[in-house]
């Protein structure tokens, strides 16, 4: 019978003790970064630690804000040149040749 009663209290120290931990601890919200404010404030100079403080977010989201700013600012210059040229730039190489590239080698060689 004391055995049960020990494990019984055992069991319920250790729901208090998850309870007491969990009430303590504080949610993390997947919360949007408003990007605009972020750069703004790397427009005034400031460095990503104090962006970060002054609007309640972390570093990697002041970070991110900059990547995200300047793949905008690439893409709207591939657009741009697109608009003023009126066809798409060359694709990079990847690597392997096509069949059609292949096809004129094969061909020029003597037999």
């Amino acid at each position: 019978m004391s055995m049960r009663k020990f494990a019984l209290a055992a069991a319920s120290a250790m729901l208090v003790t998850t309870v007491a931990f969990a009430a303590g601890a504080r949610p993390a919200y997947a919360a949007k970064v408003d990007c605009d404010a972020v750069m703004n404030e790397v427009g005034s100079g400031k460095h990503a630690k104090e962006i970060a403080k002054d609007l309640s977010i972390s570093t990697s989201s002041v970070y991110r804000c900059k990547r995200h700013a300047k793949e905008a600012a690439k893409a709207g210059t591939k657009s741009s040149m697109q608009a003023k040229s009126g066809k798409e730039p060359p694709m990079a190489p990847t690597g392997a040749p096509s069949p059609a590239m292949a096809a004129p080698k094969a061909a020029a060689s003597p037999k």
